[in-house]
């Protein structure tokens, strides 16, 4: 059974910097992509950056620049480096990982940036 598991998010000062992870295993395939969301309190989901397997990586326009995404594609693990965080990157932080097909998310990890 594949799980997709989150890690790394905490409470850090505006300015700080934290390093997500997303571990996917179960399976012996890995993904065509993988993906960061978020999803702030009483707001939707928004897509935050795409990585994918042949090393494609797209961003939203809100984090480039400040925000990294890496894989290792052997151990099916995904990164988001965040720096220079703001007050509105506090969010659920979601990784999605798309298979092609299957797919399949986290459950999250909650990013708080506040002094």
């Amino acid at each position: 059974q594949v799980q997709v598991v989150e890690s790394g998010g905490g409470l850090v000062q505006p300015g700080g910097s934290l390093r997500l992870s997303c571990l996917v295993t179960g399976s012996i395939f890995s993904p065509n992509a993988m993906v960061w969301y978020r999803q702030a309190q009483g707001k939707q989901r928004e897509f935050v950056a795409q990585i994918t397997y042949g090393g494609y990586i797209s961003y939203a326009d809100s984090v480039k620049g400040r925000f990294t995404i890496s894989r290792d594609n052997a151990g099916n693990t995904l990164w988001l480096q965040m720096k220079s965080l703001k007050p509105e990157d506090t969010a659920a932080y979601y990784c999605y990982a798309d298979f092609g097909f299957s797919d399949y998310w986290g459950q999250g990890t909650q990013v708080t940036v506040s002094s």
